[in-house]
């Protein structure tokens, strides 16, 4: 009898410790499933600092936040920004296509008709009161198609001017009847490593106004981002994030804990989690102050790809710092200079080209029209010559 209650005790006692682990770890994957979709509003960014509260602008609308004493949060970045941010649309004729055959030999014949569809494609942020706004160069490549942006509130606005940015992935879009808030930007010079980062953007062309967090990763990262539609270019000095930037995301800011901008979301690394690049805002303040002098972005252009060598990979490989040319662009102003694939510049308009002051750095602080000396190494010989330096467009 004693046995028969001790043996009925234990599996009482297993049924209830059975139960409890049970209990344990639904509970535990429910907490799991709960923190994943989490709204990002719950997350509260570190911007009580007094740095943050310098860095807003007079006409900030998260200033009164600050001095009311409140904690800004991402929610309060994110809606506070949303009214400048906008989706970037295409609309282009593509074949209607129909049915032939049968069972396994079905297949789709072009009808010889086509239809119009539209497409988000990409983010873009307003910059200026009479609609105009920031994207990245390749989001608007195709100089074939129609573009439109969407706004906040879902309304449709056609894009009549696209200004191209030789020089920078950007482009700014002349958006008619678009009435928004131009977005305050900050300076990327003042970046840290570990700051607050958050990102807004059309996530996959499918989900507008998605935000994400994350922490400046990196600066002054050399990448070279390309795709699809559009070649492979060079974009040095950019800003590493880990707030995750998916295709669509492309063109959108990228904002400090105080809402400001602080770059323009261009490129993720394939094959890689949590790795994001942003162009620097002071990048594109400068092309902007191009833009609002001239009309247009009247850059100077070389005409080269370049790989800078570093001091360590210099003295490794027995040649001097500098910027090592992959390619010559035929006719251009490099190429009547006569400068080759496998040359190295050494010194531009007087500047010494290192890893911290590479070629695309020195050349935008020129002018068009402007007469340089390029100093360049080539099969063991230093040679110079001057140039004339003339817009790409």
């Amino acid at each position: 009898m004693d046995n028969t209650a001790t043996t009925l005790r234990a599996i009482v006692l297993s049924i209830i410790f059975s139960t409890v682990i049970i209990a344990v770890f639904f509970v535990g994957a429910l907490a799991d499933r709960l923190f994943v979709i989490k709204p990002l509003d719950a997350l509260v960014a570190r911007s009580s600092e007094p740095a943050a509260e310098q860095q807003l602008s007079s006409v900030s609308p998260l200033r009164q936040l600050l001095q009311s004493g409140s904690t800004i949060t991402v929610a309060d970045v994110a809606e506070s920004a949303s009214a400048s941010v906008v989706t970037v649309a295409v609309q282009r004729q593509q074949p209607i296509f129909q049915n032939s055959g049968f069972g396994l030999f079905n297949f789709q014949v072009p009808t010889g008709e086509t239809e119009e569809v539209q497409q988000d494609i990409g983010t873009g942020f307003v910059v200026a009161e009479d609609g105009l706004v920031v994207t990245n160069k390749h989001v608007v490549a195709d100089g074939q198609v129609e573009y439109l942006v969407i706004d906040s509130a879902g309304v449709e606005h056609q894009v009549t001017d696209i200004y191209r940015d030789p020089s920078n992935d950007l482009a700014i879009l002349q958006v008619a009847d678009l009435k928004a808030p131009p977005l305050d930007l900050g300076d990327s010079e003042t970046l840290r490593v570990g700051e607050t980062a958050i990102a807004i953007g059309t996530a996959l062309g499918e989900f507008r106004h998605t935000v994400t967090t994350g922490v400046i990763s990196g600066l002054g990262r050399g990448i070279q981002a390309g795709g699809p539609f559009f070649g492979l270019e060079t974009l040095e000095g950019v800003i590493q994030t880990d707030a995750a930037i998916n295709p669509g995301n492309s063109g959108g800011p990228l904002l400090n804990a105080a809402g400001q901008v602080i770059g323009v979301n261009v490129a993720v690394s394939a094959g890689a989690e949590n790795i994001g690049f942003a162009i620097p805002i002071n990048v594109v303040k400068a092309s902007l102050d191009n833009f609002n002098q001239t009309g247009q972005f009247e850059r100077p252009f070389l005409g080269v790809r370049y790989q800078m060598i570093s001091e360590e990979a210099a003295l490794a490989n027995e040649v001097p710092e500098g910027a090592y040319l992959s390619e010559v662009v035929p006719d251009s102003v490099a190429a009547q200079a006569g400068l080759e694939s496998g040359d190295i510049i050494t010194r531009l308009a007087g500047d010494e080209l290192t890893a911290d002051n590479d070629l695309a750095t020195v050349i935008n602080q020129q002018q068009v029209g402007e007469q340089i000396q390029i100093e360049y190494w080539r099969a063991g010989q230093r040679e110079t010559v001057t140039v004339t330096l003339r817009s790409a467009n």
